[in-house]
């Protein structure tokens, strides 16, 4: 059962990938731009017109899969201050990933901001405060934890990377986002893989 954890990063990725092919022209027409402008209304605006059900969806699955992360994570490192609240913070960061399918409202648009617009706006800023501070505290519970010590730098590392290109924007969001993909992944899969604690 625990290999459904294994599915989420992969299911975003895929899906963002197909999706960007399939509807480029779509998203040139929103203002979108793979290098200019890589964050305008991306990858959000694949919710928005032809196949966008796909990727609310895909944000719904992926979201709940990082939160069930978090729950077996917390369950599998020892006890403690570090193992509770950045698990809690994943948990967090998969329901804020998971409200993103609240539809975005376009950018270059001359309608007012609708109220899942805002909500979509609100939970990408949550996703950030949560995911961040977690990824950092989570490093401080794998170095407690033996199974996971050689986790923790990696944890560390990963986080300050992806933490400056989430600022930078530009091309730097794809490093940011398949940082956090592959940190997301190998978590997943070290857990998946890893034999349960001792009592």
């Amino acid at each position: 059962m625990k290999r459904i954890l294994l599915l989420g990063p992969v299911l975003f990725a895929t899906v963002t990938a197909t999706l960007t092919i399939v509807k480029y022209d779509f998203l040139r027409g929103l203002g979108w731009h793979p290098i200019n402008a890589p964050t305008f209304d991306w990858p959000s605006g694949l919710a928005l017109g032809p196949y966008g059900i796909i990727m609310t969806l895909t944000f719904i699955v992926s979201g709940l899969l990082m939160s069930m992360l978090g729950l077996r994570l917390r369950a599998d490192l020892k006890p403690g201050a570090a193992s509770r609240a950045g698990s809690a913070l994943l948990m967090f960061a998969g329901l804020a990933l998971a409200a993103l399918s609240s539809t975005t409202d376009p950018t270059l648009t001359t309608t007012h901001a609708t109220w899942h617009g805002r909500l979509h706006d609100l939970s990408f800023v949550l996703l950030g405060l949560s995911l961040m501070p977690g990824m950092l505290i989570l490093g401080v519970a794998f170095r407690e934890e033996p199974r996971w010590r050689g986790f923790s730098t990696y944890t560390w590392s990963t986080a300050a990377l992806a933490l400056p290109t989430f600022f930078l924007k530009g091309a730097f969001f794809y490093v940011f986002l398949f940082a956090v993909l592959l940190w997301t992944e190998l978590v997943a899969w070290k857990l998946v893989n890893s034999p349960e604690p001792s009592s």
